[in-house]
């Protein structure tokens, strides 16, 4: 079945979302499927044409050549009939905090790649964001232009960026980050606590710029709306923290930044399970989305559903997003609570997304 709404963002979906947020009963999960691949850089015109480059710098990055790709994976919501609102930000390949860290951006055959600056303490005492830098600038102008091309059809959002624990592995390295827990640790929560305010500072200048939408915030990564003020919180680099470094040095600051957005949200992955108690106790993070991820190393979804669950007992909503067969979907529909449940599933046709609807009772 088709949408007549253009991206088909009918506005009545907002009410599932609510529904999600609040974890009201459901007969069945919140779903959503997309086409687009976890690897957005060939899916755009304009950034397939930098793998003739080996680094990235803001002069090659035009924002408006990425607008008519953007709406062209946008109208798979015309076709695809599901749950979810489709918006944009930023493209999703650039690791934009990173250049405005200084950082290099080396071109890879499917990412991109912040080199990381290995600087000693004493260059970091004055960390902060330059609002003239480059960087910070055509982030910036990448936002306005998506919020002038929408003209209010779809939804605009911050762009994916790396959280307050990888901003410290890629400014002190990524192996001497590790060292610094043991042998820095009050140095390492003040380098923390500095990350966690540049994380919110941009991503706060980005709401500045964006209207809301239908009354709500958005985040293009997950096509998630939510009700009030929405963080995408992420520590990747907290997968070589034990459970104890993680409460006495990173949960602190997690606890503070998240405590600025009633929306908050954190990307885990399936890896980082280990750490997961110690995040729950983070109270201020209101949602939980976890990638399911074989290739890397994770468990099947047999592995994950006591995660899974233990997020929702926990009473907070789940996002799970991942490609996933018939048998591992029932598995997940007779495992998990439907309420406070939302399921982002890649898919490599249309014809994937009918034979998985009915398994999901749509």
């Amino acid at each position: 079945m088709s949408s007549t709404v253009p991206f088909g963002n009918d506005p009545a979906k907002i009410e599932g979302y609510r529904a999600f947020w609040e974890r009201r009963s459901a007969s069945r999960p919140l779903v959503g499927f997309s086409l687009k691949s976890w690897f957005p850089l060939q899916e755009f015109a304009a950034s397939a044409a930098w793998q003739t480059a080996a680094v990235l710098t803001p002069e090659m990055i035009e924002p408006e050549a990425f607008l008519d790709d953007q709406e062209r994976l946008l109208r798979e919501g015309e076709v695809i009939a599901d749950d979810i609102l489709r918006g944009a930000s930023p493209s999703q390949a650039v690791p934009w905090l990173d250049g405005m860290l200084g950082a290099t951006l080396r071109i890879l055959p499917a990412s991109i790649l912040g080199v990381e600056r290995n600087l000693p303490w004493e260059a970091l005492e004055g960390l902060r964001l330059d609002p003239e830098s480059p960087w910070f600038r055509k982030y910036v102008d990448f936002i306005t232009s998506l919020v002038r091309r929408s003209a209010g059809r779809y939804p605009v959002s911050h762009g994916t960026l790396i959280g307050p624990s990888d901003i410290a592995a890629l400014l002190r390295g990524h192996t001497q980050s590790i060292f610094d827990l043991v042998a820095e640790p009050e140095r390492t929560m003040r380098l923390l606590r500095q990350c966690a305010g540049i994380f919110r500072q941009i991503t706060e200048e980005a709401w500045r710029h964006i209207p809301l939408y239908h009354g709500g915030y958005y985040d293009a990564q997950y096509q998630l709306w939510a009700p009030g003020p929405i963080v995408r919180l992420q520590e990747d680099a907290s997968g070589v923290y034990s459970p104890r470094l993680y409460r006495e040095l990173l949960q602190p600051v997690d606890r503070e930044l998240a405590g600025h957005f009633p929306s908050a949200f954190i990307h885990l992955h399936s890896t980082s399970m280990f750490l997961l108690d110690a995040f729950l106790e983070v109270e201020e993070i209101r949602c939980f989305q976890v990638n399911y991820e074989l290739v890397s190393g994770g468990p099947p979804a047999a592995g994950m559903i006591p995660y899974w669950r233990r997020i929702q007992e926990a009473g907070r909503p789940l996002l799970i997003r991942g490609s996933f067969t018939p048998d591992e979907l029932r598995l997940l529909a007779d495992s998990l609570e439907a309420r406070g449940l939302y399921l982002y599933i890649m898919v490599e046709s249309l014809g994937e997304v009918e034979t998985l609807r009915p398994v999901l009772g749509m």
